[in-house]
């Protein structure tokens, strides 16, 4: 068994089709297929359902999912653990995946701008909250960049750990231009706003209950006027879950920075015009108090407060 076995169910658990798993892993879908069969004759069961399209995880691959994360986890962890970060001269960041390819590339050209190069290495996003923070905790990562919401909550000790405000973003409701409900197509464009929804049952694209957005979401709809809906898929990763909304597979709740190109394009659209069907959201840069780390740890901290200052970066705006 191979760990890149589990890392390519994974990928397919999250995109829920062949071709663009393949794409995400950088191999052909022929070898992709290949290596997901593999998996399957090791672990003894099917974990894919091939009959459906978009793919569907198997009983087995709905259980053996959680356990595969479990183990890349586990698997990335002791390696960082293991590997000395002052050999390598890498700055650890953990950080929620979405933000990995929207903000961290802009904010670290500019912050490199400010103070001599250096190396990142990324902690694999974990999905849950409370995973997500334990490589601060535990020592495994220098810094935290995370979306933050005054109604989610953060369990860390204030007189232990500091942050940083460093942007925004907003996670807006959209979707493909039409919505597959039975054999009807229903033009998605400001769905949310029209008095007939309420007697539509939607497909939703949700995060769970666990992950940052599944909580904050968890607090928006709780709040608003209801409208029905059926759960399609969920996935703690943004990413995957808008490769299914262009599909048109459902409504889902993005970041803005994620979808503006999208947007733009018309490949997505905005299932409402009303504010507050959104969310405003903070990006926060956490480091801790008690350990300081390395120089460059300290130069990063401090160029960041100074890039905030000068022009605070932001997203989605």
């Amino acid at each position: 068994m191979e760990i890149k076995w589990l890392e390519d169910f994974v990928t397919l658990a999250e995109t829920s089709s062949f071709s663009r798993a393949a794409e995400i892993r950088n191999v052909t879908q022929p070898a992709f297929s290949r290596r997901i069969k593999q998996l399957e004759t090791w672990i003894g069961a099917p974990l894919i359902s091939r009959a459906t399209l978009p793919a569907e995880l198997t009983p087995a691959g709905r259980n053996f999912l959680p356990m595969a994360q479990n183990a890349i986890r586990m698997f990335y962890s002791v390696r960082e653990l293991l590997r000395p970060p002052a050999e390598q001269g890498l700055v650890r960041f953990a950080a929620l995946h979405t933000l990995t390819i929207t903000f961290f590339p802009v904010w670290l050209e500019e912050l490199q701008r400010n103070t001599r190069r250096f190396g990142t290495s990324f902690i694999a996003d974990r999905g849950g909250i409370e995973a997500n923070l334990s490589a601060l905790t535990d020592g495994e990562a220098d810094f935290f960049l995370t979306y933050a919401h005054r109604e989610v909550p953060f369990h860390l000790d204030r007189n232990k750990f500091s942050f940083q405000t460093i942007g925004s973003d907003r996670l807006i409701p959209v979707s493909a231009p039409e919505l597959r409900l039975g054999k009807s197509p229903v033009t998605a464009t400001g769905i949310l706003d029209r008095p007939d929804t309420a007697k539509l049952t939607l497909p939703y694209l949700g995060y769970g209950y666990s992950s940052f957005f599944g909580v904050a979401l968890g607090s928006l709809l709780s709040r608003h006027s209801p409208f029905r809906r059926q759960t399609v898929h969920e996935s703690t990763i943004s990413a995957g879950l808008r490769e299914l909304a262009l599909m048109g597979a459902g409504i889902c709740w993005l970041p803005e920075s994620l979808v503006e190109k999208d947007i733009s394009s018309g490949s997505l659209v905005a299932c409402s015009n009303d504010r507050t069907w959104t969310l405003d959201l903070e990006i926060r840069l956490y480091r801790s108090s008690e350990k300081t780390g390395s120089a460059m740890v300290e130069a990063i901290w401090q160029s960041s407060k100074a890039l905030t200052a000068a022009q605070p970066p932001s997203v989605g705006e």
